[in-house]
């Protein structure tokens, strides 16, 4: 660095890598003032490392910086720590400019620190796919929802799916029913399947001192038959009881389906 005779610092050229708390190579502009416009490159590997010094041109002093979406952001004003692994001490990357550091900022607080659970929904279908080698998904403690119908089934029961796989009727059923799969009130299952999709889905009835049960099963109401477990169909239900129905449907092509199911009792 030297002084010339209009009272400015000239300085080599390049740009500078700044190295943990060290400076080195060179400065692309000739006066102090342009510092922190010409701060570039890289922190230290942590992504934390303190930097100290008047190295804005407002003279304020950056140190004890170890937050890198503060002073580190502003003196640098770049962000290389691309990865956003151990979150809560690594942050977000790239900002590359002041305006970046604020997004960088607000993306770095919507990291949550590692324990905190995170909710996300999802309107569209998700696809996770595996390979030959890998399994698709790993879930923790999933829960799935059950639709609870405070009512007994109708002479004709319909199975919305999108609403719960799994549907419970608490009240005490009065009568043998028709079960018809559906998607929903406006989609068929035909619609929502592709060939080679399955849905699995499960019925509960609650029976009083007598046992009542589906006799008849539609799919997008027509006719489907179901194939039992052990090749029986049930023929009544259980008094005084829960009957669990079972059922995985699997598409085979345009509304044509397999479907097998099972009855059990639980008293």
């Amino acid at each position: 660095m030297s002084r010339n005779g209009s009272g400015t610092y000239s300085l080599p050229s390049g740009n500078p890598v700044v190295s943990g708390t060290t400076i080195t190579s060179a400065w692309a502009n000739t006066t102090l003032s342009d510092m922190a416009s010409a701060l570039t490159g890289s922190l230290a590997s942590d992504g934390q490392t303190t930097l100290s010094g008047n190295l804005n041109a407002g003279g304020n002093q950056i140190t004890n910086a170890a937050d890198p979406t503060t002073a580190q952001a502003l003196a640098t004003k770049t962000y290389v720590d691309t990865a956003v692994s151990g979150v809560g001490t690594t942050y977000l990357a790239k900002a590359s400019n002041l305006s970046d550091v604020a997004n960088a900022t607000t993306a770095r607080t919507n990291l949550v620190a590692a324990g905190t659970a995170v909710t996300n929904t999802f309107t569209a279908t998700q696809t996770f796919s595996g390979t030959s080698s890998t399994k698709a998904a790993s879930l923790l403690n999933i829960a799935e929802t059950t639709n609870i119908v405070a009512s007994a089934p109708t002479s004709t029961t319909n199975f919305y799916i999108n609403s719960g796989a799994v549907q419970y009727y608490t009240s005490n059923n009065t009568t043998n029913f028709t079960l018809n799969f559906a998607f929903s009130s406006g989609t068929s299952l035909n619609t929502a399947l592709a060939i080679g999709d399955c849905f699995s889905v499960s019925l509960m009835i609650t029976n009083g001192t007598t046992g009542y049960y589906p006799t008849a099963f539609q799919i997008d109401g027509s006719s489907v038959t179901v194939k039992w477990q052990n090749g029986v169909a049930p023929s009544l239900g259980s008094p005084n009881a829960i009957d669990s129905y079972t059922f995985a449907i699997i598409k085979t092509a345009s509304a044509t389906y397999t479907v097998i199911g099972s009855q059990t009792k639980f008293a």
